[in-house]
């Protein structure tokens, strides 16, 4: 059998250095990802808010991890694991809010086009030199017609 020594000790003290380390890690992922921050079942959807104040609405009927709740246990869905899920306790529940999204073909093509046009304006190191080599031409080199 194969010995495996562990990389990373846990039972160093953890100092203010690392405490303030990990806080800064911890609020990096926060705002890198998915926060929602409300959830209000406006019927017949699922309204979900988010930092920013955006929001999206998600017809229940689309969705089968709520298939039985009634009225009223839409009012027990809570926001969890920092903002990245719906929870409700009494049913056992817990549904990714990026899985319900991503479920909704409309919301993933507009997504898909939103990340098509900001892509589509990054300008690369070779692209942003060769427009400066290009203007100092006089503009783009125009296309020599062969064909005559």
């Amino acid at each position: 059998m194969k010995t495996i020594s562990a990389k990373m000790q846990v039972d160093h003290p953890v100092t203010e250095g690392v405490l303030d380390e990990a806080i800064e890690s911890g609020e990096l992922r926060r705002r890198s990802g998915l926060n929602a921050t409300t959830v209000i079942f406006l019927d017949p959807c699922l309204a979900v808010g988010f930092e920013d104040g955006s929001g999206v609405l998600l017809p229940v009927k689309n969705y089968p991890e709520f298939d039985g709740f009634e009225t009223e246990d839409f009012a027990g869905l809570k926001i969890g694991f920092a903002g990245a899920a719906l929870c409700h306790e009494g049913k056992d529940l817990q549904v990714s809010i990026a899985g319900l999204i991503s479920a909704s073909k409309p919301l993933m093509d507009m997504a898909a086009s939103v990340i098509a046009s900001r892509n589509g304006r990054q300008s690369s190191a070779a692209k942003a030199e060769a427009a400066r080599a290009n203007g100092k031409k006089g503009g783009r080199p125009r296309k020599v017609d062969t064909a005559l």
